[in-house]
């Protein structure tokens, strides 16, 4: 394939256009995030995924998979959970059967300020998907994004 390759070109575009919907979705909540809750979009990703996990056999997310998940390097995760360690929305404690292993735990003050957040962040992604549909180039994957359902974890 060259450069000047129609199919290159149209999945150039198509990617281009992805990245377009998802930079002014991020900075619409983003925007929306820090006005009404001090939070960035990646603290509140992080305090939802450590949210969902729980006690038990394969509860507790091991570093790599919540960077996975927040889409960080596992130290860019690792200084973002200090940060909100700081705030006192995290605390961490050494795995019981494993002493090599620390686990991280959304506080009380945590679990409040995520679900004050929750609707916050829901009506900013709704704005931004609507009036991105509006864009006839964007349309299409707004269509996709919301008929997509979370993966299953493997």
């Amino acid at each position: 394939m060259t450069a000047t390759d129609p199919a290159l070109t149209a999945l150039a575009q198509g990617w281009c256009a992805l990245s377009l919907l998802h930079g002014r979705i991020e900075a619409h909540i983003e925007r929306a995030l820090q006005a009404g809750h001090d939070l960035s979009v990646r603290e509140y990703s992080l305090l939802d995924v450590l949210s969902r996990q729980h006690d038990g056999d394969g509860g507790h997310l091991q570093m790599k998979q919540v960077a996975d998940a927040v889409v960080l390097s596992q130290s860019a995760t690792t200084r973002l959970v200090t940060r909100l360690e700081d705030r006192g929305l995290l605390e961490r404690y050494l795995c019981p059967t494993d002493r090599r292993g620390i686990y991280t735990n959304v506080t009380e003050a945590g679990m409040k300020l995520l679900e004050e957040a929750r609707p916050t962040n829901d009506a900013a992604l709704r704005e931004a998907l609507d009036e991105a549909a509006k864009n006839p180039d964007l349309a299409p994957l707004v269509q996709a994004v919301q008929t997509l359902k979370a993966p299953v974890p493997a």
